[in-house]
Parts: structure tokens; sequence; C-alpha cells
């Protein structure tokens, strides 16, 4: 046994046709969302910081733009819950489409929005409003499209499928670093200071034309509308909750999905986001070629994600997962040590290598989680442990990098931050399989006893 158990598949087949405009929506719904979620990650690294963070000194700036940064990560979990609770009971599509809608408005909002300098303090209360909302937008969408693309898979091509969603991130990251390094290219510093960095946050404007074809065109998943009917006939008799469900009696379960993928999460964000303002602040490399490192190398997971997604499904997700965790945390100090020789080669023969460890744990997640938990709950439980690893690991990681490098001087701190994280995720994947093979066990039916003759024999 090497998987957590899959719920039964839906007694519905969809055609092929509407699985592919599913799976096809979920992947462009996932890619929005992530390219609204990642500009701000690099303005947070290259300009937030003087415009809306003024007084003190650069380091200050910029850990008070991690901080805002990181502020988006804590209320993920809020529109994992929500959006987990009403996806479960209510359709994973309207969720979808909710998530979408308060990104594409909190997206905007943050390319309109004044500087400090022209409305004072309420410029960064605002700033922080609307990452806000983009954390819990995000929260929301992840759930609803990985499930959107997971229940409609084929029978044994729930990783593959899965990972479209997952693709989602290369791609965001892709989009807004080629969208930050055209702005960069036709404008000067001052320029881009002034008014060139909000044209990435205004491009969010796009993620309503997707809400609503969603919303028109991609019809609810299969394995829910057979939940709806187990649930609607619960509902007779007893009210039920997901969330209440979850926390009653698979909480365990949620927590080490969020344990196994904190290490993820934190060494990704370190690469596109930590060590963007590393190498240029400490370092003095240009902006513009570790950006350009940094899509380059998201290209490459373009490829490497849904190839360990299709491996989960021959030999298994945990097996895969696992492979990928050992390999951040061996990489974990040869990345730094690449990294500091300030070597824009070295720089990207480094964050190669520790993409293809994080692609080989990203590309099964998403089937992985869904098969933990059964249809009824499996939007919140998902959501919920994808969410605790986006808090745990991913919001604080650009703002622990910071910390560490200022109060111990080495980059060394950083890579035992990402080794620790390596240690608490093998552990709890080792207790999410050890579980799983205990549940397989308990579902074999018991061996019949012999009879006379066949024990004389």
């Amino acid at each position: 046994m090497d998987t957590a158990p899959s719920a039964q598949p839906a007694s519905t087949t969809p055609a092929a046709g509407n699985r592919r405009r599913v799976a096809t929506a979920a992947a462009l719904a996932s890619a929005v969302e992530w390219y609204d979620y990642f500009v701000f990650g690099i303005a947070a690294a290259l300009v937030l910081g003087d415009l809306y963070f003024p007084a003190g000194s650069p380091t200050a700036g910029v850990l008070a733009s991690f901080a805002t940064f990181a502020v988006g990560f804590l209320a993920r979990p809020i529109g994992g819950i929500v959006a987990g609770h009403l996806g479960d009971k209510r359709g994973r599509k309207p969720m979808l489409v909710l998530a979408l809608t308060l990104m594409g408005v909190a997206t905007t909002g943050i390319g309109l929005l004044p500087t400090y300098d022209t409305i004072g303090v309420a410029a960064p209360i605002l700033l922080v409003l609307f990452r806000v909302l983009q954390g819990i937008a995000v929260g929301a969408q992840w759930g609803g499209a990985m499930l959107m693309a997971t229940e409609y898979a084929p029978e044994g091509k729930r990783g593959i499928y899965g990972s479209f969603v997952q693709l989602g991130v290369p791609i965001g990251v892709v989009t807004a670093n080629t969208v930050f390094l055209l702005a960069g290219a036709f404008t000067t510093d001052s320029e881009f200071a002034a008014w060139a960095w909000r044209v990435p946050f205004l491009v969010g404007l796009l993620v309503l034309v997707l809400a609503w074809y969603i919303h028109t065109r991609v019809e609810e998943t299969p394995e829910f509308r057979e939940a709806e009917k187990k649930l609607a006939e619960k509902e007779k008799g007893e009210q039920s909750s997901p969330l209440r469900t979850i926390l009653r009696g698979h909480l365990g379960t949620v927590l080490l999905a969020g344990g196994s993928f904190a290490v993820n999460t934190a060494t990704f964000y370190i690469i596109i986001t930590g060590v963007l303002d590393y190498t240029t602040r400490e370092l003095g490399m240009k902006k513009s070629a570790v950006l350009m490192v940094s899509l380059c190398i998201s290209l490459t997971q373009l490829v490497l994600i849904p190839a360990a997604a299709a491996l989960s499904d021959k030999f298994g997700r945990i097996r895969i997962y696992a492979l990928g965790a050992v390999g951040i945390a061996l990489w974990a100090v040869p990345l730094f040590l690449l990294i500091d020789t300030g070597s824009l080669l070295w720089l990207a023969v480094g964050t190669f290598v520790a993409s293809c460890f994080l692609s080989i744990m990203y590309g099964p997640q998403a089937a992985l989680f869904a098969e933990l938990f059964t249809p009824e709950m499996r939007y919140t439980g998902a959501s919920l442990g994808y969410q605790i690893a986006a808090v745990a690991g991913g919001g604080l990681a650009p703002f622990v990098m910071v910390l560490l490098l200022e109060a111990t001087g080495t980059s060394m701190a950083v890579s035992g931050y990402i080794i620790v994280l390596s240690v608490i995720a093998l552990v709890s994947i080792k207790v999410l399989a050890d579980r799983a093979r205990a549940a397989e066990t308990a579902a074999e039916p018991a061996p019949e006893p012999a009879t006379e003759a066949e024990s004389a024999g």
C-alpha cells in the first residue's frame, strides 16, 4: 500500500469533451488566481516597501512588505474553511466562481491604490486589507479548482488530472514575472516606481471574465452530485456540517497533510520571493536577470509537475511525494552555497534542482489530498490541509528568511530552516502512509477458515 484510499468513483461517467473543458477551466482558474497572488510577492520584493512603508531602513521596509505578504497566507485558512464548508454542501463550482471574483476585485484594488505619500497611513492599511482579500480568495480557490479536476478524472488518472490545477502555480509565476519584466523593460526605474508596477495588478481584471465563463459553461462534478444525494438523505434526520465532521473525526489527517506540505510551500516562496530580495539587495545582482531565471525555472515545472503526477498514478502518491521531500532536505545546503556565489549561472543551477524536487512533491499533491477524504467532506479537509501548510510554510518563509539573514549573517540559517521543515514533512508522510496501509488491511476480507480436509492435508 502506498497511497491513501480513494473514495469510490461516481456512478455517472462524464463525456470526454466535458472532462477536457472542466480540466482546462480548472487549470485556467488556478493560473489566473496564482498570477494575481504572485504579483504581490514580486512587488513586495521590488517596490512596495518604499511606496507603502517608507519609514526606517531599507531592511525594515522589506520586512514590512513581506509581513503584508504573509498576511495573505494567514487569511487563506479563512477562505479554505468557508469555501470548504459551503463547497461540500452547495457545490464546487459556485465557490470557485466566488473565489475568482473576489481575487479580481482585490488585485485590481491594489493596482489602483494610492501610495503613502498621497494618502498617508490609509495606504498601508488598505494594502493589508486587499492582501487579506487575496488570501481569502486563493484559500477558497484551490480546493474548488482541484476538485473540479480530480472529481472529473477517469479511473486511474486522478494524479495527472489534479496536476493540471497544480500547473497554475508555475504558469502564474511565469506570467507574473513576464509582465514585470516587460513593465521594467519599457520604462525607466523612476517610471517603474511611479506607475508601471501597477500594470501587472490591473491585468487581474481578466479573472472576472474567467469567473463568468465557469459560471455559465462548466457543470458541477459527478462525485459532488452523488455526495449531494447522500447529504440530502442524511439531513432529513439530522443537520450535518462538513467542518464539524472534519474537526471531530479527521483533524489529525488535516494536520498531517499540512505538516507534509509546509516544506514545499516554504521552499517555493523562498526561491521566488525571498531569493529575489536577497540576490538584488544583498548580493547586488540585477533585478531583471534574477526575474528571468525565476521565469525559466518555472517553465521547466510545466513539464516536471505532470510527469511526477503521472508517476504517482503508476507507483503510488506517497512514494513519489516522499521522494520530493527527501530531495528538498538534501539540497537545502547546496542551494544556498550556489546562490551565495553571486553567479547567475549557479543561481540558475541551484534553483533548478530545487524546483525539480518541489515539482516531484507538487505533482501528486492534489490527488493525494483529495484521496485523504470522502466526497462529503473533501473540499473542507483538503483545503484546510493545504492552507495550514501555506500559513506554516509559505506565508512566513520570506519574512523568516530576512530575519534569519539579519540575525545570523549567513544563508546557512535559511538552509537549516528548510531542513527542519523537511523532517516534519517526512514524519507526517510516514504517519499518513502507515494509516493508509492500516486502513487497506482493515478493508480486506478475512480469509475463510480451512476445511477439516485441508487442515489434515
